[in-house]
């Protein structure tokens, strides 16, 4: 935190498809300072800016003594040459996933910022969609997870695969709610529209025997982004786009047969990004 202000200084550096709506955001959010926006493209940095009341820039290195954080949103390899100057100057950053291209470029920005205490995060929006912060704390040790993830041919994010344009966001939190160690995987990728794959499956099993069917595509002519969670006397689907959950839980009484029970739960809509 600045010490001669008591917002937070942020700017968005790249503000492309998604890095346009970290700009409108920040410049929403109270308690922060918009400093501005930065892409190479000059006209694109111009035309955000004057649409969020900030300044442009096209060189993240304009914002040296500026900023006290900055979130990333550059193509997946530009995300360590982009983000290395900040953390070592102790600047807080939220870069969008992937981390980075490599794991060596994942790893070397890890200590960077471990060795100089800035903060350091990625963006794993689906966190913090309200559908699945509701319905996190009703899954108990599931037996058996599917996921979809299908959409249609993107203008973005062709410099990466389809696992870590999309099924990087389910595997995130098929991870913070099975738990445990993964102790085998079976997948098969198959690139179709473009060189890298875009279109995958993934069978996952983990140590507490639960088995996670996870499918992604780039290709489908239809948007689906659903997750189904199978436990013990319960059933949880949660329709990530629309934020809706729906439980089905099976009520047993003494001495009748059991009942199933439930349908939506009442979720306060917002959006995860912000």
């Amino acid at each position: 935190m600045s010490a001669t202000a008591d917002r937070l200084r942020v700017a968005a550096v790249g503000v492309g498809y998604l890095g346009r709506h970290h700009a409108r955001i920040l410049a929403q959010l109270e308690g922060v300072e918009f400093v501005g926006v930065v892409d190479r493209n000059e006209a694109r940095a111009a035309e955000i800016a004057a649409g969020v009341g900030s300044r442009a820039f096209t060189d993240p290195g304009q914002l040296e003594g500026l900023v006290d954080a900055v979130t990333i949103a550059v193509p997946t390899e530009a995300h360590h040459e982009v983000a290395k100057p900040f953390l070592e100057a102790g600047i807080g950053v939220l870069v969008e996933k992937p981390l980075a291209r490599t794991l060596a470029e994942a790893d070397d920005l890890i200590a960077i910022a471990a060795r100089t205490g800035a903060v350091f995060a990625v963006g794993h929006t689906e966190r913090f969609n309200p559908a699945v912060t509701a319905a996190l704390a009703l899954v108990s040790n599931p037996g058996f997870v599917e996921i979809h993830r299908l959409g249609t041919f993107p203008e973005r994010s062709l410099d990466i695969d389809v696992v870590f344009d999309l099924m990087i966001h389910d595997l995130d939190v098929l991870l913070a709610t099975v738990g445990g160690e993964v102790v085998s995987v079976e997948a098969v990728g198959v690139p179709v529209l473009t060189g890298r794959v875009d279109i995958a499956n993934a069978r996952l099993k983990f140590a507490s025997g639960c088995i996670a069917n996870l499918t992604a595509s780039r290709i489908s002519r239809e948007r689906v982004r659903k997750v189904r969670f199978f436990q013990q006397d319960a059933y949880l689907s949660i329709d990530y786009a629309s934020q809706e959950v729906e439980r089905w839980t099976l009520a047993r009484t003494q001495g009748k047969l059991p009942v199933i029970e439930g349908g939506k739960l009442d979720i306060v809509h917002e959006e995860p990004l912000k």
